[in-house]
């Protein structure tokens, strides 16, 4: 009896000690947020948050900061982005007090056709080589938002890349992972290994990489501007690599390249505004998803309840049979983005939820006609900027042209080869588009920026992230800590269709009894490790003045300010 009762005390004073092992009594967190007061940083790697917040010390902006920070995540985490890829990115201009969209993605050649695909047997555009490689547009896209909102002269805000590209720097664990599983696929490819495998492996943990090529790349940026990119010699020799290995780029292709400054579109959650970027990105499932939960009292189901994460699996399913069927190019399609993001149509869609039961297909609405990175900045005037950056598959397509440090991306491998799909590839034609980033304002006022990167994970993610904070009460560190949920087997716009509900992956923390009730409603349950997205955020405190910042755990990220 003695051992009974000492052994119930022994649960229960664990169970207690529990309870409080954290001050907020979320057992899931990591850390507390990061607050300052004259500007902030958070990105994927603690290298990129310094030199952004070096610029801001120096004299620059955030969008000066932006800027360096992705440049080092391009030679530091070459895992996710580089000056091969795309960027977006959405800009809260104190001056004028209102955000600024821009679409910084690539179009793919006009000498390559659908008739192409046909002729020669492909069903799907492939992963790798030169066939999914678009013209990469975040070169453009620095020097939009530069000329726009910039501050400090081009040469200083890209001079921490160029160090650290001639000086080396240490791979942190999470990059060497990824690195090691892209080299092995990559190695196949011209020039690859050359630049990413130095003495034929991949580096590793700890160690020291130079690219002494980027860095030579980034000084002629630096001092010639975006037509040395896209009009002079950088363009030719990556028109020449692409050439000899099959491709169809042209220098018309990047001549005539150009970034699209676009308006955000937004709903409003519970009396905050959330703003995305509109297609050819994903960032509309955001809102669709949004608008579908309200008509629910979230709060009161609680987090990671039965209730709650069912319905959110339900309407992720909704939005991205929409995502699949809608999002495209807008110049090659007439997208109904005003009807999709509607209150009306949200409450119209939730309507097709069985609380009770999962569904294993979805219609798409009837209306009238990948890895990443992200990084967020703010700086003492108020300026914030959020922007995602990315290759999409992990180190791109392997194509690694002319000895200039960086791979091509492989976004075209999102158009669809179905010629009734409005995705399907055409010429001179921008694929769908999986990178977003995102904006909360409240009463007209800047409140947080935000992103979420890992592909089809991003709307999902960014979801979670607004429930957590707007439903749930959590602070800005607690919301991307909390675990994640990640349903996959969606309509794709590539043309693949779900059938059978897809599968609902769990990241640990989530209660067996929840678990065991998903299924009883017809859920496919697994777990895996990764693939749950890497989150940066800042948010603005107008009533103090400060600037919030949190990292992600997930990631060898760093929130950092001054």
């Amino acid at each position: 009896m003695k051992k009974t009762i000492f052994t119930i005390f022994i649960i229960l004073l664990t169970i207690q000690l529990v309870a409080q092992d954290r001050i907020n009594g979320l057992n899931f967190t990591t850390r507390s947020e990061v607050i300052a007061q004259n500007g902030m940083a958070a990105t994927s790697q603690p290298l990129a948050t310094q030199a952004a917040l070096d610029i801001l010390k120096s004299g620059g902006n955030a969008i000066d900061a932006a800027i360096a920070a992705n440049a080092v995540l391009g030679l530091v985490e070459p895992t996710g982005n580089g000056i091969g890829g795309d960027l977006f990115a959405i800009v809260w201009d104190a001056e004028t007090e209102q955000l600024y969209g821009l679409n910084a993605s690539g179009r793919s050649p006009y000498e390559l056709t659908l008739d192409y695909f046909k002729e020669n047997g492909y069903e799907s555009i492939p992963a790798l080589g030169p066939l999914p490689v678009s013209v990469p547009g975040a070169v453009d896209g620095w020097f939009e938002l530069h000329e726009k909102f910039g501050k400090m002269p081009m040469e200083n805000v890209l001079s921490p890349a160029i160090n650290y590209a001639r000086e080396g720097f240490p791979l942190t664990e999470v990059i060497a992972y990824y690195w090691q599983r892209n080299a092995q696929i990559l190695k196949q490819f011209p020039g690859f290994e050359e630049i990413f495998m130095p003495g034929g492996e991949a580096p590793q943990k700890g160690e020291v990489f130079k690219n002494p090529y980027l860095a030579n790349t980034l000084e002629l940026i630096a001092a010639e501007g975006r037509d040395v990119f896209y009009k002079g010699e950088i363009a030719e020799k990556i028109v020449d690599y692409v050439r000899e290995q099959g491709g169809f780029l042209s220098m018309k292709d990047f001549e005539d390249h150009s970034s699209e400054w676009v308006e955000p579109i937004s709903t409003n959650y519970r009396g905050y505004d959330v703003w995305e970027l509109p297609p050819n990105g994903q960032g509309t499932a955001v809102l669709q998803m949004l608008n579908i939960l309200e008509n629910y009292d979230i709060a009161g189901m609680g987090f990671g309840s039965t209730e709650y994460m069912h319905l959110f699996i339900e309407a992720k399913k909704l939005a991205f049979e929409d995502r699949a069927k809608f999002y495209s190019d807008p110049d090659f399609n007439d997208l109904p983005i005003d009807e999709l993001i509607s209150k009306k149509y949200g409450k119209e869609r939730a309507e097709l939820i069985n609380q009770d039961r999962a569904a294993r297909s979805y219609p798409a609405g009837e209306l009238e006609q990948g890895n990443t990175i992200y990084l967020t900045t703010a700086d003492k005037d108020g300026n914030m900027v959020s922007l995602i950056q990315s290759n999409y598959r992990g180190m791109g397509s392997g194509m690694t042209p002319g000895k200039l440090g960086f791979i091509l991306q492989d976004r075209g491998e999102l158009f669809s080869l179905d010629e009734n799909h409005m995705n399907v590839y055409e010429p001179h034609k921008r694929p769908f588009h999986t990178i977003i980033p995102a904006f909360i304002t409240k009463d007209g006022e800047p409140f947080i920026s935000f992103g979420l990167m890992g592909g089809g994970m991003q709307p999902q993610g960014h979801t979670q992230i607004v429930c957590n904070i707007v439903d749930f009460g959590m602070n800005l560190q607690e919301a991307g800590d909390a675990p994640r949920i990640r349903h996959e087997g969606s309509s794709q716009p590539t043309g693949e269709k779900m059938t059978d509900g897809g599968t609902v992956f769990l990241e640990s923390g989530f209660g067996y009894d929840t678990i065991r009730e998903l299924i009883s409603k017809g859920h496919t349950i697994q777990f895996s490790h990764g693939a749950y997205g890497g989150y940066q955020a800042i948010m603005r405190d107008n009533e103090n003045k400060v600037f919030y910042g949190a990292s992600e755990s997930r990631k060898d990220g760093q929130a950092a300010g001054y």
